[in-house]
């Protein structure tokens, strides 16, 4: 089908018989879930931005470094961490790399995945888009070197100009059939987000359906949705493509926060045949170090009344 008259077709059916359409068999035609499970409980180190000692290559007054968010993540008893790229010092050698590696092994925390601030909307082969391969191979390295198996990326960075859309999804297509044989030859996968202009799940199955690579899925945002009476259908459609998941203590309900029904959010996954961890990230107001072991606690027993 093509892409406008795909669009036109989402936006004019229903959520129920769209779901039924597009997300059992692209599971089935492109990742094999054999056993799938929810393995456990991870956290984003996003989680912990504003206790971190680096901020996109700028240094903060934060005391926490990758390292050090590692040893909280094995102090909560959770099994798993996703780094962020933009919590990482600079200049980053392959000493620290190799530092975090070590940590990570003997705490017995799973590098679950890594996360990149690229921006896949600048016109193919640009300068900005040269720009933007340089950043994303040189992240791509260093999440392999940790061996992370997936890194969540992002379409665009920041808001997309009415009536632009038709060239930004053109461009996100274009610049990720460039980026994936990279990421493929590294072998780390690419989780693209549910995240500003993706937040529009019709977009991002557009995008997904356009590139045909075992390389590419989706990070499943429980919140990061455009605005819809039900959030859990929308986050239903997708779910059959996560590559990576992450939980957040709220949603959206018609564009307004709303607290996340754990039990529904889980469950989604599990029917989707979900295989990996779920990554908590925190975001909310409240301080992290005293809201993110009730969220931990929170999930970790909605889980164990599923199995």
């Amino acid at each position: 089908m093509k892409s406008l008259a795909r669009r036109h077709f989402l936006q004019t059916c229903g959520t129920a018989a769209i779901a039924s359409i597009t997300a059992p068999a692209f599971a089935i035609d492109r990742f094999e879930r054999i056993n799938p499970r929810i393995k456990g409980i991870a956290l984003s180190a996003y989680s912990l931005k504003p206790h971190m000692q680096w901020w996109k290559g700028e240094q903060t007054d934060g005391t926490l470094d990758i390292l050090g968010f590692l040893d909280y993540c094995a102090k909560l008893g959770i099994d798993g961490a996703e780094l962020t790229s933009y919590f990482f010092p600079k200049p980053l050698d392959r000493t620290y790399i190799n530092q975090v590696k070590r940590r990570a092994h003997l705490l017995g925390i799973d590098i679950t995945g890594g996360a990149i601030g690229n921006n896949f909307s600048h016109a193919p082969n640009s300068d900005l888009a040269a720009e933007e391969v340089k950043y994303f191979r040189s992240w791509i390295d260093h999440f392999a070197d940790l061996g992370a198996p997936v890194v969540r990326v992002f379409a665009s960075r920041g808001n997309v100009k009415a009536g632009t859309e038709d060239q930004v999804i053109a461009n996100v297509i274009a610049n990720l059939q460039q980026a994936l044989p990279y990421a493929e030859k590294r072998g780390v996968m690419l989780g693209l987000e549910n995240h500003d202009i993706m937040k529009n799940v019709n977009y991002l199955l557009e995008v997904i359906d356009a590139i045909d690579s075992p390389w590419l899925g989706v990070t499943w945002d429980s919140a990061n949705l455009t605005a819809t009476p039900d959030p859990y259908a929308e986050l239903a459609r997708i779910a059959p493509h996560a590559v990576t998941a992450q939980l957040k203590v709220m949603t959206q309900v018609n564009g307004k926060p709303s607290s996340a029904d754990f039990t529904r959010m889980l469950k989604i996954l599990h029917d989707a045949k979900y295989g990996g961890y779920v990554v908590l990230e925190y975001e909310e107001k409240e301080e992290p170090y005293n809201a993110i072991p009730e969220f931990v606690n929170n999930v970790r027993q909605t889980l164990a009344t599923m199995n």
